[in-house]
């Protein structure tokens, strides 16, 4: 026959093996367990999601990734068809931050004010899969709708902070920005409004180019040279603590509201007090997030080993007002699952205080007169919390077994006929 199916996932998707799946579970349950902690419940949203909502210009690049889902029955108009939009009505979702807005816009009379939401799920883009990125991948959500104040920051960067630092991380850093200080640099060096977007995409290449390459680039489009070195000489006169922050502040004067570098200095002292001692704050003017939604305070957390960012969010204050004509305020961070699996699946990481596995082996044979006894040994086993395996006795034992304590028994019972 030639219409043999093909057994490979298709680009960008994966099978995940039960070693992985094994580690995938654990995280989740130790993400439930510390965010649970903090104080957020956890909730679902579908991943299917109205085109328009998608299509909002709220996603930056990842709206030119969508994942678009084809009408069905008389709704699909192929022949009068103009564009792909016009002949589809859904998608699949990017993310899961504008899923909650219009989950909190749906639902939000039966919600607990401030509103602390966890939220695992996958989601879909269209992107270059590569290592630790596919197409469809886990992504970890915690957001707090309802909080104008920093803390929902201060909270949301120590729960990230504490959830790492469970697993194992060490050393690991967060950077922290704020877009209206990005935007208040912009105008002090002269820019207008309408081009700080672009200058913010050339900005976010610093720690890849060099100070000297972002003022190539910026040159290069066209941007006054005066302003470029206005612009860049602000990046020169800080550095990455506190003194940074109050220098920043200092220079743009009424360029910037004093409350915005207050609040990030209250952030940056209140979750240094609160986070892992393993963890370390980072002011970074050069910090950016891609997303448009962001309105204010941003942050990622790096680690060397991996080479990018392993978690990321900010303030969405006028996202939810899309949906209900009201801006409400709110933040979020997200750490990158699928990324945090891959490091520990480099490193050999093994699940703590996993149960003792035992396995059974059963020779062919062995019939219905002794199995009871055997169930019932098992059954004691596993109530007394162990896992037990019970499977027939292959030919080649020594095989079996080795195969067996690859995937963590370490116990054996062989039960031959008589």
């Amino acid at each position: 026959m030639n219409d043999k199916l093909i057994k490979k996932p298709t680009t960008g998707m994966k099978d995940i093996l039960p070693e992985e799946m094994e580690i995938r579970d654990y995280v989740e349950s130790l993400v439930r367990e510390t965010y649970g902690s903090f104080g957020f419940t956890h909730i679902e949203t579908p991943v299917v999601e109205h085109i328009e909502n998608l299509t909002s210009n709220q996603g930056g690049e990842n709206e030119k990734l969508i994942f678009k889902i084809m009408k069905r029955g008389e709704k699909l108009d192929i022949e009068h068809a103009k564009g792909e939009n016009d002949l589809a009505d859904s998608g699949l979702r990017y993310d899961l931050t504008l899923p909650l807005s219009r989950y909190y816009a749906n639902n939000n009379p039966s919600l607990q004010m401030p509103f602390k939401a966890l939220q695992m799920g996958n989601v879909f883009r269209a992107d270059r899969p590569q290592k630790g990125r596919f197409r469809q991948f886990k992504q970890c959500d915690i957001d707090i709708i309802g909080d104008p104040s920093d803390l929902a920051e201060i909270e949301l960067v120590s729960a990230t902070a504490t959830l790492l630092s469970k697993l194992g991380f060490r050393g690991f850093k967060v950077r922290i920005n704020d877009r209206r200080l990005l935007k208040a640099m912009g105008s002090y060096a002269g820019f207008d409004e309408d081009s700080l977007g672009e200058i913010f995409i050339v900005l976010d290449k610093m720690d890849k180019i060099g100070i000297d390459g972002v003022e190539a680039e910026l040159t290069e489009d066209g941007y006054d040279a005066e302003a470029v070195a206005k612009y860049l000489s602000l990046f020169k006169e800080t550095d990455d603590t506190t003194d940074g922050i109050r220098r920043i502040g200092e220079i743009l004067g009424d360029k910037v509201d004093s409350r915005v570098t207050d609040d990030l200095i209250e952030i940056f002292e209140a979750v240094s007090d609160a986070a892992p001692a393993d963890c370390r704050l980072s002011f970074d003017p050069t910090l950016v997030r891609g997303m448009g939604y962001y309105t204010g305070t941003i942050f990622e957390i790096e680690m060397e080993e991996f080479g990018s960012s392993v978690a990321g969010g900010g303030r969405y204050d006028g996202m939810i007002g899309r949906f209900t004509g009201q801006d409400v305020p709110a933040c979020g961070f997200s750490i990158g699952f699928e990324r945090i699996i891959t490091i520990l699946m480099d490193r050999g990481f093994k699940i703590p205080e996993a149960p003792e596995r035992i396995a059974f082996l059963i020779e062919k044979g062995v019939g219905t007169d002794r199995l009871p006894d055997i169930m019932k040994e098992a059954k004691s086993l596993r109530e007394a919390g162990k896992t037990v395996l019970i499977t027939r006795m292959a030919k080649n034992r020594k095989f079996q077994k080795d195969n067996l304590e690859k995937a963590g028994y370490s116990g054996f019972r062989d039960f031959y006929k008589d």
